[in-house]
């Protein structure tokens, strides 16, 4: 390959390269103008420079939310006390509790993750949700209720897991 020696003050070579199609020069007339057919659509409009705003992104639903933030505290992912805002009444104990024994917590480095959602409709206010959680090759359960306070957020009121329960405290 040749280098062109590089003189002060001009441009640098433009590599012609044989294996780009050409772009096609129009005709031009023997008056020197470019005729410009009445039957071609006229040339589109300059984009704006400003690029269009941004639509904001849907917000994740509810239950869609609540399952990822279980799931990040019982695979060990998040905190216990990161959820005390988002539970109310027994399900930070119940979450405490199963978050101590760590079920879905996997030591081969797989993290567990929601292959399935579905919730139903309890009363107005309150969902009781299902999830499949996967990990690996094993699937469980996750069973949760939310429900929606007078603050207008979403807390979640129970919570249950394949296996083992909290025990009911007893009234003596």
């Amino acid at each position: 390959m040749t280098r062109t020696k590089r003189h002060p003050g001009t441009r640098p070579p433009v590599r012609h390269d044989p294996a780009a199609p050409a772009a096609p020069r129009p005709a031009q007339p023997a008056g020197g103008r470019l005729a410009t057919p009445q039957h071609q659509a006229p040339a589109a409009p300059p984009r704006p420079r400003h690029p269009a705003p941004h639509r904001p992104r849907p917000q994740p639903r509810p239950t869609d939310r609540f399952a990822d933030l279980l799931l990040a505290v019982l695979s060990g992912r998040r905190p216990v006390h990161s959820m005390l805002r988002h539970t109310a009444g027994r399900a930070y104990d119940e979450l405490a509790w199963l978050a101590e024994r760590g079920p879905l917590r996997n030591p081969h480095g797989t993290h567990p993750v929601v292959r399935d959602i579905g919730y139903y409709v309890a009363a107005p206010g309150a969902l009781e949700v299902f999830a499949r959680i996967g990990a690996g090759d094993r699937v469980r359960a996750m069973a949760f209720r939310l429900e929606h306070g007078p603050d207008h957020r979403w807390r979640c009121t129970a919570l249950e897991l394949d296996g083992p329960r909290l025990p009911l405290p007893h009234d003596d």
